[in-house]
């Protein structure tokens, strides 16, 4: 790793006091890498139907990222191997988790903590879902899923 990041093999052993800490900060922001940008996209809708619009547009673009989809895989598989990746990762899913619902705070005033969070919590399985499905099967149909998800709640185009 040193010697394909141009790096000094101490000075790495140093900053991260061995490699199995140089892997869990690997898989942090590797997790952030493939989570946080869509969240902070999300984020910046001003309501539920331009949130349907930037999963529409994400979900396919990150799903035809060859690698974004390897890492997450990646990611999944080694927060099964090491408890302290998987710690990890669900610190990062319950920051998104709580980024989400202080945004649906903002979209429906109405909607209780816990309601905010459940909807957060569906939000993020949404994601990882539609990313997972789309990995296995490219023909899912990402376009179809969103639209009756948007009439479902109300926000169909």
């Amino acid at each position: 790793m040193a010697a394909r990041g141009d790096a000094n093999v101490g000075l790495i052993h140093y900053h991260f006091g061995g490699l199995p800490a140089l892997h869990l900060a690997i898989a942090r922001q590797a997790g952030d890498d493939v989570m946080m940008p869509l969240v902070g996209e999300l984020l910046s809708s001003p309501d539920a139907r331009s949130a349907l619009d930037v999963l529409r547009d994400a979900v396919p673009r990150i799903t035809a990222d060859e690698r974004t989809l390897r890492l997450a895989v990646e990611l999944t598989a080694g927060a099964l191997r090491n408890p302290e990746i998987g710690a990890a990762l669900r610190q990062g899913l319950r920051e998104a988790r709580v980024r989400i619902a202080d945004w649906l705070a903002t979209l429906d005033p109405r909607l209780s903590a816990e309601q905010r969070l459940g909807a957060a919590a569906l939000v993020t399985a949404l994601i990882d879902g539609m990313m997972l499905h789309r990995l296995l099967d490219e023909d899912v149909p990402v376009e179809a899923a969103l639209t009756a998800l948007g009439e479902l709640i109300g926000a169909s185009s």
